[in-house]
């Protein structure tokens, strides 16, 4: 029988911030296809219910409690990954967060926090994985996939989240990197953009009737995203059918840049 286009079965995706919203939708669109799932994720709670509502699909599924602004807690987690499953092929680099405030206002401590979670969490988390991937393919196995969540607010100017935008746009330079960097062992590297998307921090936002009115009919497609509209782009992004696309900037808003 012919092997599905996007058939993940023996592959692991580890997924930071997979225990709600954009890096949930990840998970079940990976988990859907085949693959194992570890979801990385502050809330315990949080985590064990993800573990739950995956284990439907019939794969194997594990949740650490991380930090990914913490050097340590990613490294111990990244060790608990390879214990449990033997290999990472797919790492989705996917916490986040957002601080809003009059720039000039805008505090240090604010600016840090942004920094710590969005940007550092990222290398921590894409240092462990490359480093295995690259260790892995020098030892006869090449492949993986580095995906990172960046932004539509990396590309447009959104007045009074300037850490978050200047955060999400050092990602896609970061990935266009270790898009070059890593080719030679088989690993790929892109940057997923969501544009508006219903997540538990963007709800405040959507509630606004202001806000809404302003942002809604600039939408082509006429509505908000939500996570089960990147299933499909983190199924791709895993599969073998992605081998060649790499260093790209994947924008996932419904024709918002657009309009």
């Amino acid at each position: 029988m012919a092997k599905n286009l996007f058939d993940l079965t023996g592959k692991v995706a580890l997924i930071t911030g997979g225990n709600g919203g954009i890096g949930l939708g990840f998970a079940e669109g990976v988990a859907k296809q085949g693959a194992d799932v570890c979801i990385w994720g502050r809330n315990p709670e949080k985590n064990a219910a993800v573990v739950e509502r995956l284990g439907d699909y019939g794969t194997k599924v594990h949740a650490i409690r991380c930090d990914v602004s913490v050097e340590a807690s990613v490294e111990e987690s990244f060790a608990e990954t390879l214990e449990v499953f033997g290999r990472v092929d797919g790492c989705f680099a996917n916490s986040g967060v957002a601080k809003s405030g009059r720039f000039e206002e805008f505090s240090t401590e604010d600016w840090r926090h942004v920094m710590d979670v969005n940007l550092d969490g990222l290398f921590y988390t894409l240092r462990c994985a490359a480093k295995h991937m690259k260790q892995r393919a020098e030892a006869g196995d090449p492949g993986g996939r580095l995906i990172a969540t960046s932004s539509l607010g990396a590309l447009m100017g959104m007045a009074r989240v300037e850490a978050y935008g200047a955060s999400k746009g050092a990602v896609i330079s970061m990935m266009q990197g270790l898009a070059v960097e890593y080719a030679r062992w088989g690993v790929t590297a892109n940057s997923i953009l969501p544009g508006h998307i219903e997540t538990a921090m963007t709800e405040d936002n959507y509630a606004n009737e202001k806000f809404a009115n302003a942002i809604l009919p600039r939408i082509p497609v006429r509505r908000w995203g939500d996570r089960s509209d990147f299933e499909g782009i983190a199924a791709y992004l895993m599969s073998d059918a992605s081998s060649y696309h790499t260093g790209d900037s994947l924008l996932i808003d419904g024709g918002f840049f657009l309009y």
